[in-house]
This record gives C-alpha cells, structure tokens and sequence, in this order.
C-alpha cells in the first residue's frame, strides 16, 4: 500500500471539505489537527481549493491533504504543486488513475460497481473510493459486492455521518471513511471552527472507540 495512504487510513475518517474562501483553510487546519484528525480532503470545486491546500499544507507540515473531486490530469498538477498529498475522485477516470500511478501520487478513485472494482484491480489499485456510499447500498453493498474482490479495501464516502460511521469502521473491508459532518458549509462560513474542533474531536474519539 502506497505509504500515504497507509497513514491516511491510520486516522479511519478523512474531513471532505469545501472551502470558498483560502481565509477559512489555516483556522480550519487548526481545529483538525487539534480534534485528532490531521488530515482533509479539500474538494477542487471551488476557486479557493488550491490557495487553501498551500496554506494547510504550509501550517501544518505534518497534516495529509488532499485534492478531491479531481477530474483532469491537469488538476492532479494543480492539487500537488499546492502541496496535496493525495488525490481522490469521484468516478474511475484511467488516465488520470494511471497518470498518478506513473508519478507516485496516492490515489484512490469511485467506483460503485464490480466492473469498477475490477478496472481498478487491473490498474494496480488496492484502495478505491465507494460513492456515493449510502445512496449505493452502504455497507450491505460493500459487503456483497466486494466478496471476490478480497485485495480491495474500500473508503465509503456519501450519507457518512455519526450515526453510522461506527459499523463501517468495524468491518475489514473499511480503509477509512470520508464524512462532512464534522466540517459543514454552515459552520465554516459562521467561522464556528470551536465547534467544528468538538466534532472532529468526537470523531476521532469514535475511530479509538472501534480500532484502538
């Protein structure tokens, strides 16, 4: 497994953050870092995505951030001369999966369907993204789908939240889990990051709860 990711999944939930402002991403960083999550997938669907990344990843040195909803391999570019430490998206695009395999980089790409899986498999994959989770079956589905696919490991992200994060995390095709909850539009824009520090703290809380 790719060191990076093996780290990332070391934390068991990854905060997938959108941030419209580069304003909000240090205080954001901060409030991760001191709940016991120090890691983010920032979302490339706004402007502020790649300021945002240079400024978390230039704060706090030891925090894995990442790109996600990475399309292009011209984001791939973008999101790592910023400084992200790995990229995620939501479908299985094989030029970009193999572009980032070419240069080292983390990747872990969406796929829902054991076609996917398989595709990925053949690319030299060990960890996929499953999006979006719950609309897809949740757990159920991982469990079923992925039954003769045992290298997989999976990273539900899609209807994560506190509530049933705790039975993704004790199944062993679980990697890790990507959830908003913890870092809501809402709280961002009001700069509540006292509250969104309580939250990531309640979520790493969980991750010890399950995985020690």
């Amino acid at each position: 497994m790719n060191e990076t990711l093996e780290k990332l999944g070391q934390y068991g939930i990854v905060p997938v953050v959108v941030l419209n402002d580069s304003k909000d991403a240090e205080p954001l960083a901060d409030a991760l870092c001191e709940g016991g999550l120090a890691c983010a997938e920032v979302t490339f669907r706004t402007e502020a995505a790649a300021e945002s990344i240079k400024i978390m990843s230039e704060k706090h040195p030891e925090m894995l951030v990442g790109a996600g909803t990475v399309l292009t391999v011209e984001q791939v570019d973008e999101a790592v001369a910023a400084g992200a430490k790995f990229i995620v998206s939501p479908g299985l695009n094989s030029e970009v999966v193999k572009y980032c395999l070419d240069k080292n980089i983390a990747i872990t790409p969406g796929v829902v369907t054991p076609s996917e899986m398989e595709l990925a498999i053949e690319l030299g994959l060990n960890i996929v993204k499953f999006f979006p989770a719950e609309p897809s079956g949740g757990l159920s589905m991982i469990k079923a789908v992925s039954a003769p696919y045992t290298m997989l490991k999976f990273m539900p992200t899609g209807g994560i939240n506190p509530g049933n994060v705790k039975e993704y995390l004790k199944s062993d095709k679980i990697f890790a889990c990507g959830g908003s909850w913890m870092v809501k539009g809402d709280l961002v824009d009001a700069g509540d990051f006292d509250k969104i520090k309580e939250l990531t703290k309640e979520a790493a809380d969980i991750v010890k709860e399950i995985r020690g």
